[in-house]
């Protein structure tokens, strides 16, 4: 059967790019963000994985405020990114993955969740900044990719109860998929972070690091927050921690976090990484 080896977390924001563009990965602001990188890369490069299943927000490129699903779930055979005004150049075309991305449909629906179901769609730098980070010679062909967008946006948003339990549910689609796919799971975005009003550039880096601590130990506790809780103790835009909790709902072993890092303000974000280690139940 198909298992899931691990889980990574990561920021997305467009900046990353940017100062990979431009040569900045070495610099004072961004060095410690980037040093934190290669372990993960390296164990990506030793695992080898055939499948990267990414919970991910779109910002506004494929789903604005006039069509946004709560969750959607890409089957196409590849993606392609486009420009969204950030200023970030575009990636080479991202591999999709179709089967086991139908047969997660297909269970996701018969266990009660309906998801928006994807055949052509673009992805914004919610998804391929993770990819970028993680393959920074664009060498992620070899990989084939399953998007999983989460309304963050746009009120009313899943709460992260309802997320973990998407995970949970994806999680188990995978190991009744009969296959002998190595799969890991990205949870992007986040950590505590507001781009906008009155609390604009807000961070709580104690809240992200107990976040962390909880999604190794005690993942269901957080589940106990609302999105409005998450707004309060992690910004506007905190609400992010929402695709951590799919990522983390869809491994149901012994999980080991095997690498961490926080770097705070990275472009006025709480910026967490993490690699968890899976061992499926068998």
């Amino acid at each position: 059967m198909a298992k899931i080896i691990g889980g990574i977390t990561t920021s997305h924001i467009p900046a990353i790019s940017n100062a990979m563009e431009r040569g900045l990965e070495d610099t004072p602001y961004w060095r410690d963000f980037f040093a934190a990188y290669p372990p993960v890369r390296k164990w990506l490069e030793e695992q080898q994985p055939d499948i990267a299943i990414i919970f991910y927000n779109d910002h506004g490129l494929e789903m604005f405020l006039d069509k946004k699903p709560t969750f959607a779930i890409g089957c196409a055979a590849e993606y392609e990114n486009a420009d969204e005004g950030w200023g970030i150049a575009t990636i080479p075309t991202v591999t999709g993955e179709t089967e086991l991305s139908w047969h997660i449909v297909n269970e996701l629906i018969e266990h009660d969740f309906d998801p928006t179901v994807c055949q052509d769609i673009k992805v914004d730098h919610g998804l391929t900044v993770p990819l970028r980070l993680m393959y920074p010679d664009q060498n992620y062909k070899h990989l084939k990719v399953i998007p999983v967008c989460i309304n963050c946006e746009r009120h009313p948003m899943p709460k992260p109860s309802r997320t973990f339990a998407l995970g949970e549910a994806i999680g188990k689609a995978v190991e009744s998929f009969p296959g002998d796919e190595k799969v890991v799971v990205f949870g992007t975005g986040g950590l505590s972070h507001q781009l906008d009003g009155e609390r604009a550039g807000f961070i709580n880096a104690d809240f992200d690091e107990e976040c962390m601590d909880k999604l190794v130990s005690d993942p269901k506790a957080l589940t106990k927050y609302s999105n409005y809780d998450l707004v309060r103790l992690g910004g506007s835009q905190g609400v992010e921690l929402n695709m951590w909790l799919g990522m983390r709902g869809t491994m149901t072993g012994h999980v080991e976090e095997i690498h961490r890092n926080y770097v705070a303000p990275i472009s006025n974000t709480g910026a967490g990484l993490q690699l968890l280690r899976h061992t499926p139940k068998r």
